[in-house]
């Protein structure tokens, strides 16, 4: 099994308000296509409920350079409304946004140095001594690439409350 260095622990982001959920799902999708991670959707679930839709996302995005992260995404009592701005009658949504970010950094991500203790060794000897660097590199990557990310969304989730919001 692949070895887990934790590099970002639960970094949190939270919105209330108008924001439209297309446009920040896309601003994500963007980010990934531009910074070259392949990712995938674990869970993309959508409940409604008489106060509004419960949508869960849980987006696990990856480097073939052993850096991974996983991003979990909960909209609550999401409401779509209609916004007159500037003339034009804008559909947007309303609720409360919180996305919560974990930055992790695998080693043996195919799972191929832990089937023996003699191999497991050298990785461990590898990791600790020879590969030190790399680590450290993966680890300020996937830092830079998460503080990227959240600055992006909440710049956009900002932009948003003082935009359409008087």
């Amino acid at each position: 099994m692949a070895e887990r260095f934790l590099v970002v622990d639960h970094l949190k982001l939270g919105y209330e308000g108008l924001f439209n959920a297309s446009e920040l799902y896309n601003l994500i999708a963007e980010f990934f296509f531009t910074k070259h991670w392949d990712w995938r959707e674990k869970l993309n679930m959508e409940q409604i409920t008489p106060q509004g839709k419960q949508l869960h996302l849980v987006l696990e995005p990856w480097k073939s350079a052993t850096d991974y992260y996983k991003m979990t995404i909960n909209m609550n009592d999401v409401k779509d409304v209609d916004v007159e701005h500037n003339g034009a009658t804008l559909r947007l949504n309303q609720g409360t946004v919180r996305i919560t970010f974990d930055g992790i950094v695998l080693a043996d991500r195919n799972d191929q140095w832990t089937h023996n203790p003699v191999s497991w060794f050298f990785t461990i000897l590898g990791q600790k001594y020879f590969f030190r660097d790399h680590f450290r590199k993966m680890e300020v990557w996937v830092k830079g690439d998460l503080e990227d990310l959240h600055g992006r969304i909440k710049s956009y989730l900002n932009t948003f409350k003082y935009t359409y919001q008087s």
